[in-house]
């Protein structure tokens, strides 16, 4: 009996191990070329006009954030990153490979967001950053080093807490 339970919690045991191990892999897979350290430079202007540049040093961190309008977990994200970008102005966000700034902007008004969005219709942006598969968000804290990166789903408290973790 005794050595049934331990064969079967040793299964349970390398069961989660394999699991862990390929998140990891594929974590380390999708982040393979992301930038990190100094944050590279981002500048252009926003679908509503505005002309941006994410500063060298920010007061405090800054959230980019690429997204897609074709990618179905970023619809399901966008609520998340619409309260953030509501609540810290610094939030850029950057619309990968979604089309011309009409068809973005019509899309935005469509699921009812107003996102300040950078738009990368060629790619160039994430490419530069080294971003291949969307959602990713990048924190850039004071220093104006990146301090995280995530690629996928991420809650809207794990955003939170990674911007407040990069202002200590």
């Amino acid at each position: 009996m005794q050595s049934s339970r331990a064969k079967q919690w040793r299964g349970y045991a390398i069961n989660a191990l394999i699991f862990i191990v390929l998140v990891v892999g594929i974590r380390t897979w999708q982040q393979r070329d992301m930038v990190s350290g100094v944050a590279l430079t981002l500048q252009g202007v926003l679908l509503n006009g505005t002309p941006y540049q994410l500063p060298i040093h920010p007061e405090r961190p800054v959230l980019v954030h690429f997204w897609a309008t074709w990618c179905p977990i970023c619809r399901t994200e966008q609520g998340s990153i619409d309260a953030i970008a509501h609540e810290r102005s610094d939030t850029i966000t950057i619309a990968m490979q979604s089309g011309s700034d009409a068809q973005v902007t019509s899309y935005m008004r469509e699921q009812g967001i107003a996102l300040p969005v950078l738009n990368d219709s060629d790619g160039s942006i994430s490419k530069a950053w080294g971003v291949h598969a969307v959602p990713a968000s990048f924190i850039i804290a004071p220093d104006g080093r990146i301090s995280f990166v995530e690629v996928g789903y991420t809650t809207s408290i794990g955003l939170r807490l990674r911007l407040w973790w990069a202002a200590l």
